[in-house]
């Protein structure tokens, strides 16, 4: 049976949810699967850094507290699942929309023969994937991130969802952050007894708010970033592939 389009974007939204918002590990491969992308699973792996640049930034923002080291660890603990899970589907849609972009696959494929043999191309493991020395490439590579911005500018659709993502997993997370956070704390003597205490209050309203703003600030900028990226990665691997 053939599916119709409008039913293939229902199955692939419905499996990107379960994996988003149920953690279902099968839903991802299953993707993979129907985009017929599992085999280019090497350049399908985001780098994963949002985590580490929201401990650090959490730590600048909260270094008036003495427990902002305990805060800031609590926190990547409680949320980066999560952001693995939305760096990953970002990375695999941004991969999937370069690897179909048939537009940008002729550009570079014209372009690649220049500089490569068809005999290289169909050795090489990669193309122009991490380095654009020649002029050419590095302009083609500058004008496809244009149009990938610029698109992103017009619809705001990764930033729709990334927000829709953040509001609806990771928010309530935060702002309920002392039922997760563990508290340090100290011990204070006098000659008569021994006072055993938190050693800060709670986080304010407005100490949350900050920190889920920049939370979300951080992992749009990232995920979007990871998109490009792998759009970048998926147009090479395309290439490669008319060559195999």
């Amino acid at each position: 049976m053939i599916l119709a389009k409008e039913d293939l974007v229902q199955i692939y939204d419905g499996l990107k949810h379960n994996f988003l918002y149920n953690n279902d590990i099968n839903s991802i491969h299953i993707l993979l699967n129907l985009y017929d992308l599992e085999d280019n699973m090497v350049n399908i792996c985001p780098k994963y850094i949002t985590t580490q640049e929201i401990r650090k930034k959490i730590r600048r923002l909260l270094v008036y507290k003495k427990s902002r080291q305990l805060i800031s660890n609590n926190i990547v603990l409680l949320i980066h699942e999560d952001i693995d899970r939305l760096e990953l589907i970002m990375h695999l849609e941004g991969y999937k929309y370069g690897y179909y972009n048939s537009k940008w696959v002729n550009i570079l494929e014209d372009a690649a023969l220049k500089y490569c043999s068809i005999v290289e191309i169909y050795d090489n493991n990669f193309l122009f994937h991490h380095s654009t020395s020649f002029k050419e490439i590095e302009k083609i590579k500058k004008d496809f991130e244009i149009e990938i911005k610029n698109k992103e500018k017009e619809t705001n659709t990764l930033g729709k969802a990334i927000h829709t993502y953040c509001e609806k997993v990771i928010k309530n997370k935060i702002y309920n952050l002392d039922k997760y956070t563990d508290k340090q704390l100290t011990i204070e003597c006098d000659s008569n007894e021994m006072n055993i205490k938190e050693e800060e209050p709670y986080l304010s309203l407005v100490e949350l708010n900050k920190i889920y703003n920049n939370i979300v600030k951080t992992i749009t900028k990232n995920a979007i970033m990871s998109f490009g990226n792998a759009s970048w990665y998926g147009v090479n691997d395309r290439v490669l592939n008319r060559y195999r």
